[in-house]
């Protein structure tokens, strides 16, 4: 299977195959947008043809036929469908090299381009631009620039002598845009951060449970983490890795709530509901854990259907990726996300762990 190339740090949906009538009969009923380009189909009852994603209502199987090319289908008496406008959508191929682009020229301007800017940059309508920004790459264009940006603050946060130097490195052009959206970025204040969150306090506690050795950490905001392991030291050497200045301390009478809390759930189920969390991450990774918290308790769901639930339904393999980069284990259930056939995929605890939660739960 062919993999398509990332754009800067955005994971894209692999491309799939397309080589059998059967394959690319279910690219049709799955609207796959990835076939785009890659063949189309004719309905013999309403002599049109149609890209497989269309969303016009789908044919009797066995009124469908399939080309290999628009023009295959024009010779056997077929016009392109008025809905979907297969001759005038780009090929997927052409579109991922055009929102590569874009992502270029996110990237190099000096303050976050407009939209509009955008488009007129690909040469399309802001609509159709923004459509098809989104279908690649999962996210919107405001939402990958504001992901480049929070990158580009860390870094020049790291590395510049002052905090307005580091913003203005990072794009911004004044000083109050910046400290307004800067803590979401990055879970506390720019000059925090910078000292490598020097003075900030995140308490922590190792304790048994049944899955190993559980690790729960906390700023005064909330939970931050919650890791599994069967090391202690290996625990504390990844919590204290991105926050190498942090002041690190014991329980509290709240922190030590929280504790229980999440003791609580990963024993019994119960009581994820009581953790405030404080965790940060990109615009498609909040709205994947967003859905990751809707799936009840006893139930399970797969990445395609997560991928459904937030309306991106072929970014099935940036879910996966977005649930792997989950910090926060049990309270943010990414182990209720399983393959199509209900089999378990990989578990960043691993799967053992998964297994043991889902069982609980009454899944396996």
């Amino acid at each position: 299977m062919k993999h398509i190339a990332n754009l800067k740090g955005t994971l894209l949906v692999p491309a799939a195959d397309y080589d059998t009538d059967d394959a690319r009969w279910r690219a049709v009923l799955a609207r796959d947008a990835r076939a785009d380009g890659r063949f189309y189909f004719s309905v013999a009852t309403t002599g049109v043809y149609c890209r497989p994603s269309c969303a016009a209502r789908q044919p009797r199987r066995e009124n469908v036929a399939f080309h290999a090319t628009m023009a295959d289908a024009e010779a056997a008496g077929f016009r392109a469908c008025k809905r979907c406008k297969p001759n005038e959508t780009l090929a997927w191929d052409a579109r991922e090299k055009m929102v590569a682009r874009a992502c270029r020229f996110i990237e190099e301007a000096e303050t976050p381009p407009t939209l509009d800017m955008i488009a007129a940059d690909a040469g399309l309508s802001p609509y159709h631009f923004h459509r098809l920004f989104k279908q690649v790459t999962g996210v919107t264009p405001k939402a990958y620039a504001a992901s480049h940006r929070a990158n580009s603050v860390k870094g020049s946060l790291k590395g510049s002598r002052t905090v307005t130097e580091a913003l203005y490195d990072a794009g911004f052009n004044a000083s109050s845009r910046f400290y307004e959206g800067a803590k979401g970025m990055l879970g506390m204040t720019p000059k925090e951060y910078r000292g490598g969150a020097a003075g900030k306090t995140i308490r922590y506690a190792i304790l048994p449970c049944t899955l190993g050795l559980m690790l729960v950490g906390a700023t005064d905001v909330g939970v931050c983490t919650i890791q599994f392991g069967d090391d202690e030291q290996a625990l504390q050497a990844a919590l204290v890795a991105e926050f190498p200045e942090a002041r690190f301390e014991g329980a509290t009478e709240r922190f030590g709530d929280w504790v229980k809390a999440a003791l609580a759930f990963v024993e019994t189920g119960e009581g994820a509901g009581k953790l405030p969390l404080d965790i940060a991450g990109t615009a498609f990774q909040r709205r994947v854990w967003a859905a990751l918290q809707a799936i009840p308790a006893g139930e399970t769901a797969s990445y395609k259907q997560v991928a459904e639930a937030i309306g991106e339904p072929a970014a099935v393999r940036a879910v996966a990726r977005a649930c792997a980069s989950n910090r926060i284990a049990v309270a943010i259930p990414c182990h209720r996300v399983v393959r199509a056939d209900g089999s378990l995929s990989g578990y960043r605890w691993g799967v053992a762990r998964k297994r043991t939660l889902l069982s609980r739960e009454g899944n396996q």
